[in-house]
This record gives structure tokens, sequence and C-alpha cells, in this order.
């Protein structure tokens, strides 16, 4: 690019910068010295390939969505929590609102995670053991009691049952009188990696798809604001996979709900805005950080010239971060610690949206107070003492990161061409009911493409570590420690039992006549093709628990079963 479409770009950040609000803080280093909000060439020079590094704010988006960068707004701190019963959960959230987190992530248990009730035979040593347990509405009411949810973001990181979870707490949010077309968050709902990488699935992908087009549609008209999609590839990253397979398939996952709300009829530039992203921060900091970079960059290019979207929310690829929970340690935890920091900081410097921070035992159990306090920290030591706020994309115009950066995205375009090229084969004619991206991950999905691509990675990688040819502190390096045993939080098998006998509770309390009427409207839903969600509303208004409403779609759909790979 020559200099002077640089300085007309410069001029152009200028003029958004000055239009946008900026914070109220002091943007000097620690000596005094004044920062400016962005850096770019030196007036008169030029510098080939620039119109794809850019200025922040400014279409491809590389350097962030924002003129301002972190001056306008800082990412959110939003710490992951949930343990228990939903009355415990609901102390730790207070806990922390009030040491300054910006908003909530619900953990959710394996039983909940896999749509069971507490008493299922199934759920048996589960409950409450990984997350919160949610059995019905009811628990909703607890689990936000005192929390006003129209004034307070909170994502859900569920995808099976995300949808009746979700009409649950709008359930809750209805109970507390709030507005619910004004509430605003983030629902995980993506399927597609459950298949991938987590397994945690219910039915078949087509019945999952139905769910999660009649939730975008429900949105789009009745909760604006509110994020019905968290596409994720922190799960991805977590099995194994590369930061490029991370990167693409989670991308590609994304293309896919595009082409699902396409096909709904809906248009892009008004629930597209509606998609976020949740992705892994792992260990080598310059690759995290590249890989951000480039996923705005592809997600910009492709909604545009694929699929038409105009608005530039439409275009932004907006997404929240967990530091890797694959790089913590067992041995020598505190580690664990350091470890976050360099996560976090690559997240930040990549130009998340929000951000959540592990803490040092989440290798052994769930946070204790002590870790979560420590973990919470790092982020505001990091926001408040560094200074990484004051400028946008600092290290935009390296040479190692802009290399980086555009290694990841070609590697990424690559795995996108084999996407596309496996849904042909099974689609030769062309004529695909939902998209091409949507074949080809149904396609993936259904011979094990996906699955066999990660373990491949996984293998690698374990067997370079095995060699010594990666090194971890604590693990093959520097195993020699002074550090004793944690204390860490254990969950007693007394929460299970008390959430039984709470459930039995409600069963009996409540009008059953209306649960079963409640539960055939929604059946008949499933069966006539409208949409489902107000009648899944009604059974939870109704007190249906989620293991029933769960389990009369899988009577009606079936259950699926993954295809062994060798």
């Amino acid at each position: 690019m020559d200099a002077d479409a640089i300085a007309a770009g410069r001029r152009r950040w200028q003029a958004r910068f000055d239009a946008a609000r900026t914070r109220d803080a002091d943007f000097t280093t620690l000596s005094g010295d004044p920062v400016e909000p962005v850096y770019g060439p030196r007036p008169g020079d030029s510098y080939e390939g620039f119109e794809r590094i850019g200025w922040p704010g400014e279409f491809p988006y590389t350097r962030g969505l924002y003129a301002t960068g972190y001056r306008g707004r800082t990412w959110t701190i939003r710490q992951f929590a949930g343990f228990g019963n939903a009355r415990q959960t609901n102390e730790r959230y207070r806990t922390i609102l009030r040491n300054g987190g910006g908003g909530l992530s619900v953990a959710f248990d394996m039983p909940t995670l896999m749509g069971r009730d507490s008493d299922d035979p199934l759920s048996l040593g589960e409950v409450g053991h990984c997350g919160v347990a949610v059995d019905s509405a009811a628990d909703m009411d607890l689990l936000f009691d005192g929390i006003p949810l129209g004034e307070v973001t909170t994502s859900m990181t569920i995808s099976g049952p995300a949808v009746p979870v979700f009409c649950m707490y709008l359930v809750a949010a209805e109970r507390q009188g709030a507005d619910t077309r004004a509430l605003n968050g983030t629902l995980q709902t993506d399927i597609f990696k459950e298949y991938i990488a987590q397994k945690e699935w219910l039915f078949g992908p087509e019945p999952h798809l139905r769910l999660i087009g009649d939730l975008m549609e429900h949105c789009a008209r009745h909760i604006p604001a509110y994020k019905p999609l968290s596409v994720s590839g922190y799960h991805i990253r977590e099995a194994g996979s590369t930061a490029a397979q991370e990167l693409a398939y989670t991308l590609a996952d994304g293309f896919g709900y595009v082409e699902l709300g396409l096909s709904r009829g809906l248009d892009v530039d008004t629930f597209a805005p509606g998609l976020s992203f949740f992705f892994d921060a792992h260990i080598d900091f310059f690759e995290e950080i590249a890989k951000f970079r480039a996923a705005r960059r592809i997600w910009a290019r492709r909604m545009r010239d694929v699929y038409g979207a105009t608005s530039e929310r439409a275009q932004w690829l907006r997404f929240h971060t967990q530091t890797a929970g694959v790089s913590l340690t067992a041995q020598q935890p505190y580690n664990n610690v350091v470890r976050t920091a360099v996560e976090a900081l690559s997240a930040i410097l990549g130009g998340t949206n929000s951000l959540h921070t592990n803490a040092l035992d989440e290798t052994l159990a769930l946070p204790s107070e002590r870790a979560a306090e420590i973990a919470l920290r790092t982020q505001q030591v990091i926001m408040e003492e560094t200074g990484v706020t004051s400028v946008a994309d600092p290290l935009g115009g390296s040479w190692y990161v802009e290399q980086l950066t555009d290694r990841i995205e070609a590697d990424a375009e690559r795995i996108f061409d084999e996407i596309l090229e496996r849904g042909r084969r099974v689609v030769p004619d062309g004529r695909h009911p939902v998209g091409p991206i949507t074949s080809g991950l149904l396609a993936g999905i259904e011979d094990g493409w996906f699955t066999g691509r990660i373990a491949e990675a996984a293998f690698a990688y374990q067997r370079a570590l095995e060699k010594g040819d990666k090194r971890v502190v604590g693990v093959n390096a520097h195993t020699g420690s002074v550090t004793g045993d944690l204390e860490i939080l254990r969950v007693g098998h007394e929460v299970e039992r008390e959430q039984v006998r709470a459930l039995a509770g409600r069963r009996a309390a409540r009008d059953d006549a209306a649960v079963r009427a409640a539960l055939a409207a929604l059946l008949g839903a499933a069966r006539d093709g409208s949409n489902m969600i107000a009648p899944m509303l009604d059974a939870a208004r109704a007190e249906a628990t989620l293991g029933e409403i769960c389990g009369a779609l899988k009577d009606e759909w079936g259950v699926y079963t993954e295809p062994p790979v060798f």
C-alpha cells in the first residue's frame, strides 16, 4: 500500500476515534510519557500488504473492532462459576460481582449438560460436581436470586440442552419482573463442536439444528440484544487440536450457523450480530495473538464476500476467551498462576471482548474461593497496572506477528477447502438444503473426520512431550519443588441428596396436568414444524423438568451414536 493510501486510512481512523467516547483514564507510561492510541507506518512510508493489517475499527478488523481499542471500553471480566446447588453458586456469583467481576458465566454439572434430572439413575455421583445442578425453572430462580437479570450479562456454557435451559432462564427473568426483550447475554448452544470435540449431545445433528434455528428466530424477533449462539473453539482446542484447526473448525461452525439462519429466511445483517465466539488462549504467546487477529480478518471477509453481510456489525467477530485449562498442571500447581497470566495477556493483546482466567487448582477440582480470587485479580492487575489498555493492537506491524497471522489464516483457508470438498462428495449435484459449509460439517461429523484429525494432533503433541521436545515446567523439566498439597474445594454427596429431595418436592407441588399438556404441545410443535420456543417456555413455566423436556424429545427424535474412529 502506498503512502497516500496509508495516510487516508489514518485520517479515517482519526475521524472514528474522535467521534467515539473514550474512558477517563491516564494514558501514559509508568514514567509519565504520553502514549498514542494507535501506531502505524511513519508519515510518508509505504507498506506492502498494509491493507491486510489496516487500522482499528476498519475492515478487515485485523487490529480490532473499535477505533478506540480498550481506550473506549476494556474487555469484560467474566468469571466462570458453578458448583453444588443453585443456592451455593448464587453465593459465589455475589462474591464475584462484589469483587469487580463484570459478568457471570454459568458452569453446569454433567447431568444438566446431558439433559438429565438429578434423580436420574445415570446422574448418581455427578450432581453438582463439575458445575451447578439445574433441574427446573425453580433452580434458575435460586441461581439468580438477588441478581437482577435485566442489568447483568450472563453467559451459559451449555449446548445439548441449551434451548430448554434458556427457556428456564427466561422464566426466571419473567418472575423477577425483568423486561425479557432487553435481556443481554450469551448462550453457547453450539452443537457442531459437541460432535467434533466435547461429546455432549442429545439427538442427531438435524434435530439439534432444528431447535437452534427456532432459537435464532425467537431471539431475532423477541430478544434482539441477546446472543443465542456462542460458537466455541475452546473445547476443540482442549481436545488436542492445533491453533489452526481450532480457528478453522470454529469459524466453519459459525458459517454453518449463518447458513442455517439464511435457510430460515433471516436477514444476515440482522441475525449475524447475535453470533459470538469463544476461543482458547493457549500457552504459545505469539501464536495465540496471531490466531485472534486472523479470526477477525477471515470472518469479516467471508461474511462480506460469501454471505452478503453489508453492515459492519454483521462482519464483526466478537469473541470471549478463556485461558487454557489443558495447560494447567497438577504438578507444582502454583506455576498455573504464571501460565494463566501469560495466556490472558495473549488474549488481551489479540483484542478479546471478554475474558475468563482459570484458577490455579482447576486441574484438580472446581476452584476454591481463594484460587478464584487470584484468577480474578490476574485480570485486574493486567487491566489496571500494565498499560496494555492504552494502545490498540500494540503488536500490529511486528514482522513476526504479521507473518504468524498470515500463516494461520492460510492454514485455516486450506481446512475450509477440505470441509467444502467433503460436502461436495456427499451432495455432488451442489443442492445443499442448508448450505455448502453445513454439508461439509455434517459429512465430517458422520464419518469421524474431525475427531480423527484432532486425535492425530493430540497424539503428535503427547509424543513430543514424552520425548522431551516440548517442555512443561514441573512435568518434564525443573521437577524439583517445595510445594505442598493444596486445599481444594470438595462438593459433598449431601448436595446430591438435597437436590433430589428438592426436586421431589417440586414435582409433588406442581400441577401435573399442566405439565403433561405443555409437553404434549411441545411434541405437537416438533411434529408439525412450527417454532418450538413458545411451547417450551410454557413447559418451563409449568415446572416441567429438564429431563422431562429432553426425554420427550429423545422419544420423538431418537438418540445419536458417533461412528468409531481408529
